[in-house]
């Protein structure tokens, strides 16, 4: 089963207010994103930070070190999960892609996924479980991306006609043409 890690654990300075929390069909950016990739992925776990947030299901894990970033909150994700045989990974502000690419990535058979709209690299990214030790040994001051790095040619990029891959709501400006849309 192909678990997903939802990464909300940053400060969100830029918006000014948890963007988890933001607005959204009727819920939140959370509680939407959970709901879509919980069709498609088991358990799907949120990893929370700077800020508590609602709980709209599914494991939650704190990661008390959300300040070194990313890397850090995709290694508590991957703890949670110690039984998928792969996993989703996505950032809170990333909260619509759409279920065609979600099935899409679950599908690959390669190590890594990333989903590609009209050149660029979106989220969520798709990653098989014997990545996990490799996430898991990163140093604190490392990236997820420098191990992706050492894997190019056991990824595949997938192309999709999805503009929600390249959603990246970090302020009130990307807010308003991510609403626009």
């Amino acid at each position: 089963m192909t678990a997903a890690i939802i990464l909300a654990a940053g400060a969100s300075s830029r918006m000014g207010t948890p963007k988890a929390n933001l607005p959204f069909r009727g819920g939140t950016f959370l509680s939407h994103l959970t709901a879509k990739l919980s069709a498609h992925c088991h358990p799907v776990v949120t990893v929370t930070g700077a800020h508590p947030l609602p709980d709209f299901g599914g494991p939650r894990v704190h990661n008390p070190h959300w300040q070194l970033g990313q890397l850090s909150s995709l290694q508590c994700g991957v703890r949670a999960i110690p039984a998928a045989g792969s996993a989703l990974f996505t950032l809170v502000d990333h909260p619509d892609p759409a279920d065609e690419t979600i099935l899409s990535l679950i599908a690959s058979n390669a190590l890594i996924a990333i989903p590609v709209h009209n050149g660029s690299k979106g989220h969520p990214v798709f990653f098989q479980a014997s990545l996990f030790s490799k996430i898991l040994a990163l140093p604190p001051d490392a990236s997820a991306k420098q191990l992706f790095r050492q894997h190019l040619a056991s990824t595949e990029y997938i192309p999709v006609t999805d503009p929600g891959v390249l959603d990246d709501v970090d302020d009130a400006e990307s807010l308003a043409r991510f609403r626009q849309r």
